[in-house]
């Protein structure tokens, strides 16, 4: 069985920089190395991980970290949070650019709205985003989207481009914006959070997701599932939302294991970027 990780942010272990949140983190956790978080996914059948960048810095860390490390690929992205830090910036905004021809980039993202908590003015998100899908678009490359209370603005802005792909990551919204992601032709990431929720209509979504249309990903250090929460989580955690959504969905595991990863690999085209 092969199982893949869309969406972790282990770029940071052990490194002094990254995105703060997940650096300090990855610090508190203490002595932790990255080789031993691959050996213990290898375990749990986790053959292949996307690093993803939530800022310019911490998208040269996932290059770094992929780079030498067979399997693992980067998604360069700026998260809504970090809008405020880019938008207007040429400068910046031009070095981001830059990485994007870098070898073993599959994606670009994190990248979307988040309304939820705003941490950046909704303007200064928007601005990012469009240039996120642009920058995409121009290397024929997917993005991964973070959208957060935010689907009313995000859906006519996607429908303004054409040839967009990718995935919704994290997805835990309403059954309409399912629809509307599968109209669209996007995957829809399932994390640890399948595993924990305590919302019914969830558990019907998650049900509902076309398997043609879903990728797992844990977002590793973060939304560890169940039955280790309390701890942090690493990718070979994947194997627990694969093994909880194998029940709910009652589909076979290897069935789900398989058609997850073959969407996987399609939608990232990582047999054909492992060059490094």
């Amino acid at each position: 069985m092969e199982l893949f990780d869309t969406h972790c942010h282990i770029q940071s272990v052990g490194k002094a920089g990254g995105e703060r949140s997940t650096s300090e983190i990855w610090l508190k956790a203490g002595d932790i190395s990255i080789d031993a978080i691959l050996q213990r996914a290898a375990e749990a059948n986790v053959k292949t991980m996307i690093c993803v960048g939530c800022d310019l810095a911490d998208s040269r860390l996932a290059l770094e970290c992929v780079k030498s490390r067979e399997n693992l690929y980067a998604s360069i992205g700026i998260h809504p949070h970090e809008a405020q830090y880019y938008a207007g910036d040429t400068a910046q905004l031009q070095a981001f650019a830059d990485l994007a021809s870098a070898a073993k980039v599959v994606a670009v993202g994190e990248c979307g709205l988040d309304y939820f908590y705003e941490h950046s003015p909704k303007a200064a998100q928007v601005e990012l985003l469009r240039f996120q899908i642009e920058l995409a678009l121009k290397h024929n490359l997917p993005l991964i989207f973070h959208i957060r209370e935010a689907f009313d603005d995000f859906w006519p802005i996607f429908d303004e481009y054409q040839g967009v792909r990718g995935v919704l990551h994290s997805f835990t919204d309403t059954m309409a914006n399912i629809e509307k992601a599968i109209e669209r032709g996007l995957f829809v990431g399932v994390n640890g959070i399948a595993t924990f929720t305590k919302q019914a209509e969830q558990f019907d979504m998650y049900r509902s997701i076309p398997l043609k249309n879903l990728v797992l990903e844990t977002d590793a250090p973060f939304l560890t599932p169940v039955p280790h929460r309390g701890k942090i989580c690493e990718p070979c955690h994947v194997s627990m939302t694969a093994n909880f959504l194998s029940e709910l969905r009652g589909e076979e595991l290897e069935t789900l294991a398989r058609a997850t990863t073959s969407n996987a690999k399609q939608l990232f085209g990582v047999n054909k970027r492992a060059g490094v």
